[in-house]
């Protein structure tokens, strides 16, 4: 059995940032560790010409099947259009031109909306909900009747079945992914700004925010790898392709914090000579542990405590304050690493009040970083509504969108009288963001 990996179109244009998609290669490597299985990587998103390469590489390798992932629906950022559009013609284009082979699906996208999509496209044979690694190889060796395996998508009497995910696959058994199947250093230079190579800490999340959706994909249990596995995997990909810029792509990096400072202990130890990002929650960062993450080579703390009153994050259930994030923010400010806040806007409750209590909270945040010029920059963005989650529901309450709401495009909340409020919003910072550029510290 020939099996081909597809990364789906994940962005628009050539020229956003892109991502390794270590999804894929987490899996990929899954079924090669387990199986004698010929298989094959391609990433649309690093063609040129993605559909003709997809061609190129559906004659070059005729699979028997072609695992699809859908790692997001639409670009967020506040944008309207949607990825769907191409994950649809991928699709038809597979069928098409390997009309004989399987097709599976999975992905965070695809986990968002499984039944839509199984509904929607038929060429979809089978989708995999949550983490595949546990159920990939027995899916693969029972393809013609697969058992009912946890976070299977199947068609049974002309209807769409769905065994609920478990979520539950222990990261302490987390094996490195084999970055041979698709190699990392295309990926080195493509992006001005993100680091396009991302390595896993660990999955799960334990809050409960309102608008998001980590803790239905991964679940609320935290599971850990090893602090030594995961710098095993840093100096691995350091020595070997040269990576000196990694991502760690949990949901929050700094929790467990002891976690994290143990990761930070063992580069120091090892005298690798990296810098990394990551989301982090604010109110867990001291001076201490803040300085041990700059030390070992945090090139920038991106926070995303989001709501810009204590309306908002209490609204969105943060369980944080706004006397938190300014707290967070002197830390950070005498930490010498750019710090980034992400801000929601248009929350359920603002008021003009709110409104105001906003602008003196970017006040606050500008001054607090002034000296130092370590804020880079403060992103607002309006929530986009996803199934499952608390806006959902106030949505559906406050009646900005009705339950005939089409989720899978682009929606979201932003209700009048402040659905003009982040233009607002992103004048009256930016200014305060150039202005702080152009004036010379004594």
């Amino acid at each position: 059995m020939k099996i081909l990996f597809v990364q789906a179109l994940s962005m628009e244009g050539i020229d956003i940032e892109r991502v390794y998609p270590i999804g894929i290669v987490v899996l990929a490597s899954a079924v090669e560790r387990q199986t004698n299985y010929p298989l094959h990587l391609f990433d649309m998103n690093m063609s040129p010409d993605p559909y003709g390469d997809l061609r190129q590489q559906l004659d070059a390798q005729k699979p028997d099947v072609v695992c699809v992932s859908l790692r997001n629906i639409d670009p967020l950022g506040n944008k309207t259009s949607s990825l769907i559009p191409n994950f649809a013609v991928t699709l038809a284009f597979i069928d098409r031109y390997c009309p004989e082979a399987k097709i599976l699906v999975g992905g965070t996208g695809f986990s968002l909306f499984p039944e839509r999509l199984m509904s929607e496209y038929p060429e979809i044979d089978f989708g995999v909900t949550g983490e595949a690694e546990k159920i990939i190889v027995p899916l693969l060796n029972n393809l013609d009747n697969p058992p009912h395996l946890p976070g299977l998508c199947f068609r049974e009497n002309n209807q769409v079945s769905i065994v609920p995910p478990v979520g539950d696959y222990d990261m302490g058994n987390y094996q490195m992914p084999n970055r041979e199947l698709l190699d990392p250093r295309p990926y080195l230079s493509v992006n001005k700004y993100v680091e396009s190579i991302g390595v896993e800490t660990k999955r799960g999340c334990s809050f409960s925010c309102g608008y998001c959706s980590y803790p239905l994909l991964q679940g609320k249990q935290m599971r850990c790898r090893t602090p030594e596995s995961v710098v095993d995997e840093i100096e691995f990909l350091y020595q070997t392709y040269g990576v000196t810029r990694i991502h760690f792509t949990d949901s929050v990096v700094n929790l467990p914090v002891d976690h994290l400072d143990n990761i930070c202990a063992e580069i120091l130890r090892r005298g690798l000579a990296i810098n990394w990002s990551g989301f982090f929650r604010e109110n867990l960062l001291t001076e201490e542990n803040v300085a041990l993450y700059a030390q070992s080579g945090c090139e920038c703390f991106s926070l995303s405590p989001d709501g810009l009153s204590q309306t908002a994050l209490d609204a969105m259930d943060k369980h944080m304050t706004t006397t938190d994030i300014l707290n967070t923010a002197r830390v950070l400010a005498n930490s010498g690493v750019v710090t980034v806040y992400h801000f929601l806007v248009n929350t359920p409750g603002d008021t003009e009040e709110t409104i105001r209590e906003a602008k003196a909270l970017i006040d606050a945040i500008y001054e607090i970083h002034h000296q130092s010029k370590t804020l880079g920059t403060i992103v607002l963005n309006n929530i986009r509504i996803l199934p499952g989650t608390k806006v959902e529901q106030q949505a559906l309450e406050n009646s900005v969108i009705t339950p005939e709401t089409d989720l899978l495009y682009p929606t979201y909340y932003n209700p009048a009288p402040f659905d003009r409020v982040r233009y607002d919003l992103e004048i009256y910072h930016t200014k305060k963001n150039i202005f702080m550029w152009q004036e010379v510290t004594p």
